[in-house]
């Protein structure tokens, strides 16, 4: 029998994709789990894979067309079967009534002030129909390419990353116009224009959920510090015995340490839904990670029940996907309480915004060696801040208070993460 695949929803937030590239045609083949087609959200690429073995029968909607989640895109089935006329019009349906549904070379259906990514194809007075990916936009913002110079090689001519990074090899597309400078005077500092700098569809979702959070969520705050040198001690030891390219981060043992906290706090592993606290029943950590114009979490499903070793694999291997905008939908999807890790850049505390709709996030510092008093004396030992940030609608300080305690249990004896 024929199955619908539909647009998928990765995230709180997202209303509708961009359907880039068509990996798969009507007529070819294609298993449970391999990449049908390729859409782009606010955040980054995302490779859609097919929920059903058989045979491409119809593609619903065309390449470049903006389609709302949950509308269907394609039909998969044995071949020869014949695609009912209600499956078929479905998605079109659903992307032709949506004001929004145009192709990419279309200008933004907002109006003509906005700030939006899709203009953001103008790098010194490039035409904003060029058609080119979000993340080739930032690099050839950042590098000064002349996208109008970069033939694109990616559905339909549409310029992909690899074709600006083969721009900046051969050097030949490179703006490098002097600034408009002000000459120096006696008086006056030397002097530039302004830069306007369009923001990406990124940044504007970051935006759009950080104000819904700081504005419907009350926030409160809760900082530790912990002692680490027990970790520090028993990450080096066991990196002693893996490959260079499987060693675990402290990150790992705090991802575990946090999920294993969690489990005693269900409160903490929860949402608001009117006057209801629902409890999830899976603990789902999600991952900061820093990608080109902004942040995405990537998410570990069930950490509680993962050891450091396949914790640290899943991260690093979703980071790269991140990073790359490849992400796969389970990656960004069902996360149930957020960590930020700040401590690559020596930072000595700070706090994250709740990542709605969940109750908490746990803010991490750097681990530091620093003087420390024990027994009356001074001596070098590790320490590190986390804070969490609480929804105060689902927790109040006291509970907050007692998961740090609890998490510290975890960290200052990391041998309780092992059995």
């Amino acid at each position: 029998m024929a199955e619908t695949i539909s647009m998928p929803k990765l995230g709180f937030d997202m209303a509708e994709g961009l359907l880039v590239r068509w990996v798969k045609q009507v007529g070819e083949n294609v298993n449970k789990g391999e990449v049908l087609a390729e859409i782009e959200t606010d955040k980054a690429t995302v490779e859609v894979e097919s929920s059903a073995t058989g045979v491409v029968l119809q593609l619903i909607v065309d390449q470049g067309t903006m389609v709302p989640v949950n509308a269907p895109i394609a039909v998969v089935g044995q071949a020869g079967e014949v695609v009912s006329e209600q499956k078929a019009e479905g998605g079109k349906q659903q992307a032709d009534e949506k004001p929004a549904a145009q192709t990419q070379p279309t200008v933004d259906s907002v109006s003509s002030g906005s700030s939006s990514a899709d203009s953001s194809s103008v790098v010194h007075g490039q035409s904003s129909t060029l058609k080119a990916s979000p993340l080739a936009k930032k690099v050839a913002r950042d590098q000064k390419v002349d996208l109008s110079n970069v033939k694109g090689t990616g559905p339909g001519g549409r310029i992909v990353r690899k074709d600006i990074e083969a721009a900046l090899s051969s050097s030949q597309t490179v703006d490098r116009r002097p600034q408009t400078v002000t000459p120096p005077t006696v008086h006056r500092p030397l002097s530039v224009d302004d830069k306007v700098v369009p923001t990406t569809k990124l940044r504007q979702a970051i935006g759009r959920r950080l104000v819904e959070s700081k504005t419907t969520i009350p926030h409160f705050y809760v900082t530790h510090e912990f002692k680490m040198d027990a970790l520090m001690d028993m990450r080096k030891q066991v990196n002693a015995y893996l490959p260079d390219n499987e060693k675990v981060s402290v990150n790992d043992f705090i991802l575990k340490g946090v999920a294993l906290s969690l489990r005693q706090f269900p409160n903490l592993n929860a949402t608001l839904k009117g006057t209801d606290i629902i409890q999830f029943g899976h603990v789902n950590v999600g991952v900061a990670v820093t990608v080109p114009g902004g942040l995405m979490t990537v998410v570990v499903k069930d950490t509680d029940q993962k050891t450091l070793r396949q914790i640290s694999g899943e991260v690093k291997a979703m980071a790269a996907r991140a990073r790359e905008g490849k992400v796969k939908p389970e990656d960004v999807d069902g996360s149930t309480f957020s960590t930020s890790n700040l401590g690559m850049y020596d930072v000595e505390e700070f706090i994250a915004i709740v990542n709605p709709p969940e109750a908490g996030i746990l803010a991490i510092s750097s681990a530091r060696e620093v003087p420390v008093v024990e027994n009356g004396q001074i001596k070098a030992g590790w320490r590190m801040k986390a804070t969490i940030s609480v929804d105060h609608r689902i927790s109040d300080g006291a509970e907050a208070a007692q998961f740090m305690q609890v998490l510290a249990g975890f960290l200052e004896n990391p041998v309780r993460m092992l059995v």
